[in-house]
């Protein structure tokens, strides 16, 4: 295999700008308004993978945002990975808290800022620099599929579907997703475990209108006060919970899984000062990355009601709500934890009120196998760039999509992330580190030669 680096050297500022170009597209999937840009995005990369050697791409259109589709066939005879990655990003408020504007993309302190430089877009163009690279220099290995959607960010609603729909299309033989991160930046590892996800608002009603809060402050139940209350009842005074048969079906981790976890480097003074808090809360009886690993949680995401403006206005509210998301570990249904929420929230509303909830999205945990070729390929790959064995470990994060795959299309799914937990994703101020760019470029070609047993 020739040299990479000085291949990525050469390109590197071409590389940057197009990349800056996707960033640039706001492809926010929440949001009606950005629908066009969806589209935008993923013709974007259309283009940019057909530039790379792909022999086709095409823009298919869902019931949601539109899913980007390429590949290259080399040979039929030949293995099949197949790269799956997101185009969608979160949204970008509160806006004033960015240091430079989320969509204007720009270099600073060696790192690329803007939202969806590391989730999703920094990492998914490492595969299409990689596969390009592959391509020109005639080392390509095996054959290459490219599966690109516009809706990780709410839960892919709209891929199982396509999956389902695509099942010849999309055959492959495992696929490699960058969408996850190491421990740090000195500390390569792979992700083997993804917590699934229930996400639900809540809303809770009192009366027919805002009343004045001195004429009815004492005498009517007050939703935002109501609200507060039932939310703080969600978990106990150990982090625990309280959601009746919320815990029946987690798997307990033994103690010597538990023991292995512990080996994994961890610096907890270091990751108190990088979110700069003192003291860290959670389960009591883990540790925090077991916390963040094997166990699940509950958490309020964001809380609106009464009045939020500038200075004063003395009223009761009529309404509250808030966007609820507990994290679930492998073997909790979403489906199941879902129910218990509604049936257990409904059930705790006092007199005076009247409360409702609807499920946004959701997703099954994934555990990948550490023995399969793949990973092993990918372990490989992480040492040979990094000078160190990388380190396994689950992550507290979801891509709901991932158990999906392994259901539908019948294969596993290899987690090959590049990006720090200080890269600031979902947050105010998103950013990725150019070395982690380059390295992801500069360890992807080596894993299709392990892979596929090829010498470098």
């Amino acid at each position: 295999m020739e040299n990479i680096k000085s291949y990525i050297e050469e390109n590197k500022d071409r590389f940057l700008e197009e990349l800056f170009g996707l960033i640039r597209i706001p492809s926010v999937s929440s949001r009606k308004e950005n629908k066009p840009d969806m589209h935008k995005a993923a013709e974007y990369i259309r283009k940019s993978l057909l530039d790379a050697g792909a022999d086709m791409a095409e823009v298919i259109s869902t019931d949601g945002h539109p899913v980007l589709y390429a590949e290259k066939i080399i040979d039929p005879a030949l293995p099949v990975v197949m790269v799956y990655g997101h185009y969608d990003v979160q949204p970008a408020e509160p806006l004033d808290l960015w240091k430079s504007p989320p969509f204007e993309p720009e270099i600073r302190e060696g790192k690329i800022w803007g939202r969806g430089a590391d989730d999703d877009k920094g990492q998914l163009f490492m595969h299409v620099y990689a596969f390009e690279y592959m391509v020109k220099t005639g080392t390509l290995p095996c054959n290459v599929k490219f599966m690109v959607e516009g809706e990780e960010e709410i839960g892919s609603p709209s891929l199982v579907k396509f999956c389902h729909a695509n099942k010849e299309k999309l055959k492959c033989d495992v696929i490699i997703v960058s969408d996850t991160s190491m421990i740090g930046p000195d500390v390569p590892s792979i992700t083997t475990g993804l917590r699934g996800l229930s996400y639900v608002e809540v809303e809770v009603r009192g009366p027919n209108r805002d009343l004045h809060s001195g004429l009815y402050g004492g005498a009517v139940a007050n939703p935002v006060n109501v609200l507060a209350r039932m939310i703080a009842s969600l978990t106990d005074e150990n982090n625990r919970v309280t959601i009746p048969g919320f815990y029946d079906d987690v798997l307990e981790a033994s103690p010597l899984e538990r023991k292995e976890m512990a080996k994994a480097p961890f610096d907890i003074e270091q990751y108190k000062k990088d979110i700069d808090v003192d003291e860290l809360s959670g389960e009591e009886g883990y540790s925090t990355m077991e916390r963040t690993g094997i166990r699940p949680s509950l958490d309020v995401n964001g809380i609106w009601g009464g009045y939020t403006e500038e200075g004063a206005k003395t009223i009761l509210p009529a309404k509250a709500c808030a966007k609820i998301s507990m994290r679930l570990v492998p073997n909790q249904s979403p489906e199941k934890i879902d129910n218990l929420f509604i049936k257990h929230f409904e059930s705790i509303a006092p007199p005076g009120v009247r409360v409702s909830a609807r499920v946004l999205h959701g997703g099954e945990g994934y555990v990948s196998p550490v023995d399969h070729p793949a990973y092993l390929a990918a372990s490989r790959a992480y040492e040979k760039t990094f000078g160190k064995k990388p380190v396994p470990f689950r992550s507290g994060g979801s891509i709901p999509i991932i158990s999906r795959f392994e259901k539908v299309l019948g294969v596993k799914s290899i987690l090959m992330g590049f990006g720090l937990e200080s890269d600031a994703i979902h947050s105010p101020n998103e950013n990725y580190p150019l070395g982690n760019f380059y390295k992801g470029i500069e360890t992807i070609p080596l894993f299709y030669s392990y892979y596929t047993k090829k010498p470098e």
